[in-house]
């Protein structure tokens, strides 16, 4: 038995190889963000519930090895260089900031997020011989 398949046409069926071209560059880019979506968050802090109408303090951070991650609350923001590009906003109150990155000693402090903008100076030492 066989089966007829319709007939479709040249251009028909490049404009539909043109469109998932689109389609898959599109989600290649998306995907690419994905690493620093957290960065696009309006507010890092814990709990749960809504935080669009809490008010925020600033995080600027500074130092390096620029890709080393940074960590708040147990949450991956993003590498360093580009959360001392952009900071990030936090909900008022205590917070723990890590910064890791292989070949060196982790960085950990508590931070107590207030009414001034928190400037973290992060400098990373390498791990002994």
């Amino acid at each position: 038995m066989t089966t007829e398949r319709p007939s479709v046409s040249a251009s028909a069926t490049s404009a539909a190889a043109s469109a998932t071209r689109r389609v898959l560059a599109i989600g290649t880019a998306v995907m690419a963000l994905a690493g620093t979506a957290a960065l696009a968050a309006p507010v890092v802090g814990c709990g749960g519930g809504n935080t669009t109408n809490v008010r925020s303090v600033s995080l600027r951070m500074r130092g390096g090895p620029p890709r080393a991650t940074v960590t708040i609350d147990d949450r991956r923001v993003g590498p360093l260089d580009v959360v001392a590009a952009r900071g990030v906003a936090l909900t008022p109150g205590k917070h723990r900031v890590s910064v890791e990155a292989e070949g060196f000693i982790p960085w950990d402090k508590e931070i107590e997020a207030t009414e001034a903008p928190v400037v973290l100076d992060v400098t990373l030492e390498p791990l002994p011989d």
